[in-house]
């Protein structure tokens, strides 16, 4: 979006027209909209960013919820806001350390923010880019002078004489700058610079957000590790550090599955499993658990073992499962070949089909079109490579716990 877009938005005109649009779902929607817009002599800069902020909103809602339907919107803004969801817990660790300040140096959007200050806490919202920084101004208006927004660097912000920070929170820039079409950086990259960054971390209590990939030799030694997950998504990295550090935890794995969050830490890497053959069960780990090395741990609370040392599955012949796993029953196995599996399907009638894969080069789209699927009976095949063979393991899902 350009400021002359916005300036055309931020009008009674724009904002009623958003309104009176509601969500647009699909392209299709969006040149229908333009075309009865611009008939209606409404100005292109105007029909525009009206058309863009309803398809906006709509994306929006699986980050935002209901609140998308009041919130403004950048394309590249929404693409690395932190769902609002992930972003409350965030303002639960800043309010539960006794902090009532927060200072979102790189706000964005103003997805976390938004937290911070639903949370209580006094926030100032700090952004670089203009646009950006007024699209956030206008997403926390409803909070008034509790949350203050500044067009502004992070680096200038943290600087500005007379002002308290309390906590700071920081989501560096991971992509080039623009509001549409961006690309990803490497970290030396980030706006502010990492370094920049661990270096306030280093004298204030403060919570960076990172890819949940970053580099894990890159990460402080001296500070908390916290993998994410959403839904069956590992959303991000959490470096925190001072008061927002937990004591003796080094590394952390919060799974958030709906209204549900449950949380693994440990001081450090754990050690993994013994490797063991196929049991009765076989277990996948949360991805928040892979990046965390927590694997170990979770072995031994199920009295499993590794699969393969290479290979993030678990198995076990105890009727035992965890919400940071996916736990499956297995059926049988079998050679990864069309052949032997299809004989399998059609022994049991399977016609209805997940498949998951791990360690094979197998894309599960075309592999499926090679399989016959015929009957009312539904099942998991788990491709996976076990040490120098590949196999295929046909089993069903286990509910997971409450």
């Amino acid at each position: 979006m350009e400021m002359s877009e916005l300036r055309a938005l931020l009008t009674p005109e724009g904002l009623g027209l958003l309104d009176e649009l509601g969500p647009i779902e699909s392209t299709a929607e969006v040149a229908r909209a333009v075309s009865r817009l611009r008939a209606a002599g409404h100005s292109p800069e105007l029909v525009s960013a009206v058309v863009g902020q309803a398809h906006l909103r709509f994306r929006a809602t699986t980050k935002f919820g209901a609140f998308a339907g009041r919130m403004l919107f950048t394309r590249a803004g929404l693409e690395q806001a932190t769902r609002l969801a992930v972003a409350a817990r965030h303002a639960q660790r800043i309010r539960s350390s006794g902090i009532t300040r927060v200072s979102d140096l790189g706000c964005g959007i103003g997805g976390d923010a938004l937290a911070f200050a639903g949370a209580g806490l006094d926030v100032l919202a700090v952004d670089a880019d203009e646009v950006t920084s007024v699209i956030a101004a206008y997403n926390l208006a409803p909070f008034g002078d509790t949350a203050v927004v500044r067009h502004s660097t992070a680096e200038n912000a943290l600087d500005a004489p007379g002002e308290e920070h309390g906590a700071v929170w920081m989501d560096p820039a991971r992509r080039t700058a623009g509001h549409s079409e961006t690309r990803r950086v490497s970290s030396d990259d980030y706006s502010p610079s990492l370094d920049w960054a661990l270096d306030v971390a280093a004298r204030m209590p403060t919570g960076i957000k990172l890819g949940p990939a970053h580099d894990r030799d890159a990460l402080p030694s001296d500070g908390e590790a916290q993998w994410v997950s959403a839904d069956g998504s590992v959303v991000e990295l959490v470096v925190w550090s001072g008061a927002l550090a937990r004591e003796g935890v080094r590394r952390a794995a919060l799974v958030i599955r709906g209204e549900r969050s449950h949380e693994l830490t440990a001081g450090a890497d754990a050690e993994d499993a013994p490797v063991r053959e196929l049991g009765a069960f076989l277990h996948e780990p949360d991805g928040a658990v892979i990046r965390a090395r927590l694997i170990g741990d979770v072995a031994r609370s199920l009295d499993a073992g590794m699969l393969d040392e290479h290979i993030a599955y678990l198995t076990s012949d105890a009727a035992l499962t965890s919400p940071f796993v996916q736990s499956f029953r297995v059926r049988e196995t079998m050679p990864a070949t069309p052949k032997a599996i299809n004989a399998v399907l059609k022994a049991n009638g399977i016609g209805r089909l997940e498949i998951k894969k791990r360690g094979m080069d197998v894309d599960p789209a075309a592999f499926r079109k090679k399989l016959a699927l015929r009957g009312d009976a539904e099942a998991t095949l788990i491709l996976v490579r076990v040490g120098d063979q590949r196999r295929a393991i046909l089993a069903d899902r286990v509910p997971a716990p409450a």
